[in-house]
Formats: structure tokens, sequence, C-alpha cells
């Protein structure tokens, strides 16, 4: 049980490492539109997922039933398109800081909702570290909002944050479901159901590029060149590889621990953001940061205490 939660631990911090990748998307290509590049990312991840699972294609479609592809459909508008669409937009009006703040959200309402399971540890041992997580985001937010305010119109800003919460809600509405489908077929393997999500988000950005492609005719060969590496690096490592690891942790962990396990997205983002603007980070943020691992550990020994007490309990 130890050795299942610690590799689902590493693999949770995994797909946070290259999930926050996608926050620098937007600003190595800024000219494009949130439509365009969500739909140049998913159509990359649908093309490789497709050249991925075709020679299982059949066996591992027998495994699903119509529920379980309306699933993978919604699952796929909620968890990449609807949320990829609103952080672009989050990103290029209020930057990444902002936009990592809203985002870093995640792991405080997937464990309150978490706190519903059976195998969740008591209420007293979670909030603590549920407050502290919620704490050094604000922390962060307080420091980040305030530099873009400064840089920016406030409407922009505005704008930016306003999607960065519909990102939010999009992205948390995923993390539940995921974790809930994924228990029910356990003969899926992660790696599969990461694939089969490819396939079906790649069929719905098939129906977006076309006015994304019209939206932006006459680009000159440059963007679409800048734009083409984006998507297929994105899709690659956060879609592909980011998502397998992701479900790895979803299948191997209780779902209030794996919502803690998110702040590793928001602790990359940032250090991406650094790394792109040339600077380092304030002593406001390196106190968040430190709050967040703080979180997450503090968080994990309360699930290893309720795990210990259950084996005893088993006894």
């Amino acid at each position: 049980m130890q050795r299942d939660r610690l590799i689902g631990v590493l693999s949770g911090m995994g797909a946070g490492a290259l999930w926050g990748l996608v926050f620098l998307a937007p600003k190595i290509a800024p000219d494009a539109s949130p439509l365009l590049m969500s739909a140049g990312r998913y159509l990359a991840y649908g093309v490789i997922a497709v050249a991925l699972l075709a020679p299982r294609w059949s066996r591992v479609t027998a495994l699903l039933d119509r529920k379980a592809w309306l699933a993978l459909a919604w699952l796929s508008l909620a968890g990449n398109i609807i949320y990829y669409l609103f952080l672009v937009v989050s990103v290029q009006f209020a930057g990444i800081a902002a936009s990592a703040l809203l985002v870093g959200m995640v792991p405080v309402a997937v464990a309150v909702w978490g706190l519903r399971d059976a195998d969740a540890p008591p209420l007293r041992r979670v909030v603590p570290p549920i407050l502290l997580a919620a704490l050094a985001v604000g922390l962060i937010g307080w420091e980040s909002v305030s530099r873009e305010a400064g840089q920016r119109d406030t409407a922009s800003v505005l704008i930016g944050l306003a999607c960065g919460f519909a990102a939010l809600i999009s992205w948390s509405a995923y993390a539940i479901g995921n974790s809930r489908w994924m228990a029910r077929l356990p003969q899926v393997g992660a790696h599969d159901w990461s694939l089969l999500t490819g396939v079906v988000t790649g069929g719905v950005a098939l129906l977006l590029a076309v006015p994304a492609l019209i939206g932006s005719a006459g680009a000159p060969p440059d963007q679409w060149a800048r734009l083409a590496g984006v998507s297929v690096g994105v899709a690659i490592l956060a879609s592909i590889v980011g998502n397998a690891f992701w479900n790895q942790a979803s299948r191997l962990l209780p779902l209030s621990l794996l919502g803690q396990l998110i702040v590793f997205e928001t602790l990359f983002a940032f250090l991406y953001g650094y790394l792109w603007e040339g600077r380092g980070p304030t002593v406001v943020e390196i106190v968040a940061m430190t709050m967040m691992v703080i979180s997450v550990v503090w968080c994990l020994r309360a699930h290893r205490q309720t795990t210990e007490v259950i084996v005893d309990g088993d006894r």
C-alpha cells in the first residue's frame, strides 16, 4: 500500500512538471488566438493518440460501453478543450503568475470534494493542510496580481482573472470525474484511458479547427511554424505523457490526496515563468511555495495515518 502511494505521488509530481509547460505556450506563440491554440494542441494530441492506440484499438474499445464514451466526451471538453481555452485567455490577459494562482486552487476544490469518499481521512486531519494550501495560493495571488495590475489595464486583468476562475472550475470537474470513471473501469489501463481521451479530444478539436483557421487566415509562415512546434510539443509532453502520469496517480491515490498533488503544476508553472521572464522569485513567493510543499507532505502524512488505522483494524 505504501509503495503504491509513493508511486502515485511521484506520478502526480511528474504530471505537474509537464502540465506546467502549458502556461508557457501562449507566451511562445502570442499571436495565435486562444481558439487556434486549443485546436492546434488537441489536433496534435488526437493524431498522436490514434497512432499509438491503433494496434490495440479493437481490444481496448471493446472494454467500453456507451456511458464510458459519453464520459470521455465530457471529460475531453472539461479537462482539455474548455479548460485550455480559458487558460490561454487568462495567460494572455492576466499573465502566467495570476493564471497559475487561480488554477492552483484546484487542490483545495478537489480535496474538499474528496472528503466524501469512504477512504478519506478524518476532517480534522486534512483541514489544516488544505487551509495552508489556500493561504499559500492567496499569498502568491497578492504578489502576482499586484505586479500584473501595474503593467496592464484593470479591465484586461479582470478578464484574465475571470477566465482563470472558469479554468479552475472546468479542471476541478475533470479531475473529480476522471478519477471516478477510472475507478469504474479498472480493466482499462491508465495509458490507454489517456489515449482514448486524446482520440475524443482530437475529434472535438477537428470541429474547432475550421473557424480557428478562418479567423487566422493570412498569418505569416513563421507564426504557423511556431504554433505547430508549440502544439506538437505540448501535445506530447503535457497531453500524452503528463496525462498518463496523472491517470496512474488517479488509480493509486484517493481523491482527497490526489487533489493536493495538483499544487506541483502551480509550482512548476511559476518556475517556468521565472525562467521565461528572466527573474527569480520574491520572498513572498518563496514563502508561499514552501507552504504549498508543506501542505502536500502534511496531507500525505494524514493519509498514511488513515491507512495504518485501517490495516490495524483488519487484523
